[in-house]
This record gives structure tokens, C-alpha cells and sequence, in this order.
């Protein structure tokens, strides 16, 4: 059985709300008894999970030096979901607002994205296997239990789910600085699927020649681009503000 360790009160609460399962044994700083962890430490021990008290030193090092919040938990692996799954979630959405990842490996932007999408009502978060971060604690822990909620759908081959989505009626809208119109001018409702490009070189070139459109963020400052979770967030709540008005 796989395990892996996730920190921090909202990715803890997340999978005890979602799949409390999938608990093995959990983690806390000595004398941490609080109003915020009290509660998660009494559910946890309620299903008879094991609750070990550790030093700061100790709890820092299995984190690796991230901000544990002074609680961690190891789980079972959460099931990786693939184009099966997909096809699952679609079949019960009319017009479902997808979000593409093309290259986004860094963990702290994946995480930073899934919070962004569980915001938005993304129904399914699509990546590719071989190009973006592994579902980590890192990630857990940025995405503050959105990724307990929000599918994370890695495929073999990101054109080929796209152009089957496309069969489906998905139009795909893609962010590339030279696109000759901006997110504010585009229609970006009905059954949509935003793709977003990796950190520092974007979208790859079959990504970007599979898309239906291509729009950009306008910019009026000094600086080219924003980061990927920044620029997700812009796209994902005009998608939002336009769905809704």
C-alpha cells in the first residue's frame, strides 16, 4: 500500500471530510492544543487513528521545511485519475468550465492553481503524465484542500484528450502572448476548457496548434507576464463573471 505524508489543518480537513479512509496516523507539535486543531485532532482520534506528539525539530524535518502548521497526517495515496474518470465527471456537466495545464511543474503553482479552479467551479483539472508536479504535500498544502475536491486528471497524451473534448463540443481557449486578442474580448462561455502554459516557456507547440482560440491578458506595466496561478485566476474568473452575468 502507498502512503503519503500531507500537512497543514485545511489539507488535513479536506480528506477527512472527502475520504476520511484513507487516514493510517497523524502527527503533532507538542503542546499544540488550540481552538483551530482541537477539532481535527478529536475527529482523527474518534475513528481511532493514532495521534503521535513530535518536537518542532522532528515535525520540520519530515516536512522537509515546509510550513506544517505544527500537523501532519500519513495516507493512503489518493487513486490517480485518468481519461476514463474524465469522461465520467463530463457525463454529468451541460456546459463545464475545464482547466488545462501544459507544463506547470512547479508544485507551489499547481497547488496555487487547484485553489484557483475549486474557486471558479472548475469541474476537472487536466494534465499531462510526463509535464507538471506530482500530487504532493506541497501541493496539498498550497491548494488549501482544493485538491480533495477538485479532479486532477493526468493523461498519456494532452492533444489527443484535447481533440476528443473537442468531438465533445469543449471549445479550447488558450493563453499565449501572441494572441491578437485579450481574455475581457473573448467569449469564454458554454462548455469551455482554459489552457494555461507551463511557468517559463507556455503553451507547447501541438498544445497551442490544438486550441480553437488563443487570447492573452492585457498588460499594462513594466513586466511581460504573470505567474501561471496569477494568470489562471484572471482567466478563470472572467469565465466566471461572463457565465454568471
Amino acid at each position: 500500500m502507498s502512503s503519503e505524508l500531507i500537512y497543514g489543518i485545511h489539507a488535513i480537513k479536506a480528506v477527512l471530510e472527502r475520504d476520511p479512509a484513507r487516514f493510517i496516523e497523524a502527527y503533532v507539535l507538542k503542546g499544540r492544543q488550540d481552538d483551530r486543531l482541537l477539532p481535527v485532532l478529536n475527529e482523527l482520534a474518534s475513528m481511532g487513528i493514532s495521534i503521535q506528539e513530535m518536537n518542532r525539530k522532528t515535525l520540520d524535518d519530515r516536512a522537509k521545511g515546509a510550513n506544517h502548521q505544527g500537523v501532519m497526517a500519513k495516507v493512503k495515496a489518493a487513486k490517480v485519475l485518468n481519461e476514463n474518470d474524465l469522461d465520467d465527471i463530463l457525463a454529468k456537466q451541460e456546459t463545464p468550465l475545464l482547466l488545462v495545464l501544459d507544463g506547470v511543474t512547479d508544485p507551489h503553482n499547481l497547488g496555487a492553481c487547484l485553489r484557483n479552479a475549486d474557486a471558479a467551479g472548475v469541474v476537472a483539472v487536466i494534465v499531462p503524465k510526463d509535464k507538471s508536479a506530482p500530487l504532493n504535500a506541497t501541493v496539498s498544502k498550497v491548494a488549501c484542500g482544493a485538491a480533495e475536491t477538485v479532479p486532477l486528471i493526468r493523461v498519456t497524451n494532452l492533444a489527443r484528450t484535447m481533440r476528443a473534448l473537442q468531438e465533445q463540443g469543449v471549445w479550447f481557449v488558450g493563453t499565449a502572448g501572441e494572441a491578437t486578442h485579450d481574455v475581457f474580448q473573448t467569449n469564454l462561455k458554454g462548455s469551455l476548457a482554459i489552457v494555461m502554459g507551463a511557468e517559463g516557456d507556455g503553451m507547447r507547440r501541438l498544445t497551442r496548434e490544438t486550441c480553437d482560440d488563443l487570447i492573452k491578458i492585457p498588460m499594462a506595466g513594466t513586466v511581460s507576464s504573470l505567474n501561471v496561478s496569477v494568470a489562471t485566476g484572471v482567466c478563470l474568473f472572467e469565465a466566471v463573471r461572463q457565465r454568471t452575468a
